[in-house]
């Protein structure tokens, strides 16, 4: 069964949060250490302040409920999605996923102008914002690929391509391995392939690709604090993020930058709050990272946009882990987000990979 769904969050939690954000205690620093140690108490304050006195949590559900969502329950879990179907018949239906901490609002501004040419399936994964949290374990992304498979043929979708960014570009290329058969094509933002240890793999490796490899090993040593907490142990983060909005602000905002707008970093945060799903999508890591690992490579064509401010893939590495790489482009522009920071350049990049598989 498939149910209609609109965002209507009771006026007594929009009260509560406002309450909470108030009452903030807000942590010490050392003077002068900028963001040294992790997000500065001045940046959680600034986001404290926005959702407390800019923030309409009202229009953001107006902007959202204009577009057709619903509910379904598959594989024991509630499932949300937005659907919007193009004007044109023949449109390609595409799945697209978003990562974490992100929700559906990863690609709402590009509902415009990829529905001219796709019908448009916009799920929350499983244990994020609207999806709600997950009810058992092993909701890795093997699990969400399969569960995106069934959607997709429950909603008459006999072939379909799949777009990720982040977490979404692991489900995604995954979503190609259990549906072979009905999905056309994936199209990605990042490639994540790391080097085997093979010293051979290193040979010859261009001066750009060097870079790339040296940006990718800062940031794990720098930036990948909440990857490492995420996977090992999820649930002992999460009484403290379940409790304080201010905390959730914090440890979401570390890979949410203020240059994404205040307004659309907070809209993803309270949307995890509101639904309860700061644990749950932590756990998404704890799984991903006991998932099966696969042996052989995926198969079914696959195109990068690789933007700017964003992790670096590495095309030599992608090739051991993708047969079929049929696109692969660098943009100077944009980074993480780029379906929200660059619309219009992301929707074109997209369209070219799909219309090229025709």
């Amino acid at each position: 069964m498939i149910h209609p769904f609109r965002i209507e969050v009771p006026q007594a939690e929009l009260d509560e949060v406002q309450a909470r954000l108030a009452a903030t205690r807000f942590t010490d620093e050392l003077p002068e250490s900028g963001e040294d140690y992790g997000v500065s108490v001045g940046r959680v304050q600034r986001m404290v302040e926005h959702w407390r006195t800019e923030f309409d949590w009202r229009a953001l559900e107006a902007r959202l409920n204009a577009h057709p969502q619903f509910t379904t329950e598959i594989d024991g879990q509630n499932i949300h999605f937005i659907h919007v179907r193009s004007a044109n018949p023949e449109a390609l239906p595409l799945i697209l996923t978003h990562g974490w901490p992100g929700t559906v609002m990863e690609y709402v501004d590009v509902i415009e102008p990829l529905s001219q040419d796709f019908h448009l399936v916009i799920p929350s994964v499983p244990g994020f914002g609207f999806s709600g949290p997950t009810r058992d374990k092993g909701w890795n992304h093997i699990r969400v690929a399969r569960a995106w498979a069934e959607l997709m043929s429950r909603l008459g979708y006999e072939r379909y391509g799949a777009v990720g960014n982040d977490g979404g570009s692991i489900v995604s290329p995954t979503v190609g391995r259990v549906d072979p058969e009905h999905v056309v094509g994936v199209h990605v933002t990042q490639v994540f392939s790391f080097p085997s240890g093979d010293p051979a793999e290193f040979e010859g490796l261009s001066e750009e690709d060097q870079t790339r490899l040296q940006f990718l090993q800062w940031f794990w040593e720098n930036m990948g604090a909440y990857d490492k907490m995420q996977s090992q142990a999820p649930q002992t983060l999460a009484h403290a993020l379940a409790d304080s909005p201010a905390g959730l602000l914090g440890w979401m905002g570390q890979l949410l930058g203020e240059e994404l707008g205040l307004d659309w970093v907070v809209s993803n945060i309270a949307i995890h709050w509101f639904f309860r799903t700061a644990a749950s999508s932590a756990r998404f890591y704890y799984e991903n990272t006991r998932a099966e690992p696969f042996t052989e490579p995926t198969t079914v064509p696959i195109g990068l946009a690789n933007f700017a401010n964003d992790f670096q893939s590495i095309r030599r590495f992608a090739e051991r882990d993708h047969k079929a790489i049929a696109q692969w482009n660098f943009y100077d522009v944009g980074g993480h987000y780029a379906a929200h920071e660059v619309p219009e350049i992301f929707a074109q990049d997209v369209k070219t990979f799909f219309a090229g598989l025709k």
